[in-house]
């Protein structure tokens, strides 16, 4: 079933949903299964499945000079998709990405994905590689999160990239995107990033996730701007509740949003980690509960490879 179908469905029921990582290369999915195990008494709507690009990683040779290797780590997201759906009868939504993939190679995996029944997609632009800072699509790749969407909608009409494809079926991808909050760190301004978000929903897109905040405020102000833009999809709030103090500088770095004053101090104060998670899952209890109360679409965690905090926090919430 679509996402935009559950959430209708619902009838103003906020659902439950989480986003997991594919394991590192290397690893198997039975760290993913238990993840799902420990939080299937919560009947989740949809799960996420991240998707991510190579990597250049330096290896020294025999003679002593350093070579640069490119690999992907965590390959696996069409295959832990259809696992997933098999073994759990539970929608997933595979993350689709311009980094690191060809518009022939996207249009493979979209292939693979609607054969196999799957007719969620996140469209996202991706991250830049680590080592190099600024994002540079593949020769034959897209650039923008924008010209993905359009691909996936061009396919859903039928249309393939090349004109001489006999079988003109076509897929019915429910799409969704992402959005900030606090804005996309790479836009001039919030304006600048709405209008850009609204291009997106008048291609195609039927639902949008935010990225995690911690401030409900900047949520709600920011889905206000949104209707005020004419952007009328449903928007699922992401949320992770914070777990060390480590976090502190480490999500503000690689995230780019901001911890409300008052938890930041509240995290600085404690003695350890044991503190400080017991201080993010109260705090995400308390953001879910008031999220639940404003009537949004589902509550959508960050599991980031843990589902402990997550369980705590639905236990208390849902």
């Amino acid at each position: 079933m679509k996402v935009i179908d559950h959430i209708r469905n619902a009838k103003g029921k906020t659902l439950f949903s989480f986003e997991i990582l594919p394991p590192l290369k290397g690893q198997n999915i039975h760290n993913i299964y238990e993840t799902i195990d420990n939080l299937l008494e919560f009947e989740p709507a949809f799960i996420d499945v991240t998707s991510h690009r190579e990597e250049f990683v330096l290896k020294k040779r025999e003679n002593g000079l350093l070579e640069q290797v490119t690999t992907r780590k965590r390959p696996g997201t069409v295959g832990i998709c259809a696992g997933i759906q098999y073994k759990y009868k539970i929608d997933t939504v595979p993350h689709i990405i311009c980094g690191g993939f060809t518009k022939e190679e996207t249009e493979y995996a979209l292939i693979d994905l609607n054969f196999l029944g799957i007719d969620n997609v996140l469209v996202l632009r991706g991250d830049a590689i680590r080592s190099e800072g600024v994002f540079r699509p593949e020769p034959n790749g897209h650039s923008y999160a924008i010209d993905l969407l359009k691909q996936v909608s061009e396919l859903n009409k039928g249309k393939y990239l090349h004109e001489d494809v006999e079988n003109e079926q076509h897929t019915d991808f429910c799409i969704g995107v992402a959005a900030y909050p606090e804005k996309h760190y790479e836009a001039p301004n919030l304006k600048t990033d709405l209008h850009y978000l609204k291009e997106k929903v008048n291609a195609g897109a039927e639902y949008i996730v935010t990225q995690m905040f911690f401030d409900n405020k900047k949520y709600f102000d920011f889905v206000e701007k949104c209707r005020d833009s004419g952007i009328d999809v449903p928007i699922i709030p992401g949320l992770k509740p914070l777990a060390t103090t480590k976090q502190l500088s480490g999500i503000p770095h690689f995230f780019h949003i901001d911890f409300p004053d008052e938890l930041a101090d509240a995290a600085l104060k404690c003695k350890d980690n044991t503190e400080v998670r017991s201080l993010g899952i109260e705090w995400c209890i308390q953001q879910s509960k008031e999220l639940v109360a404003a009537g949004v679409p589902a509550l959508h965690f960050y599991s980031m490879g843990k589902s402990e905090a997550i369980k705590e926090v639905a236990k208390a919430v849902l």
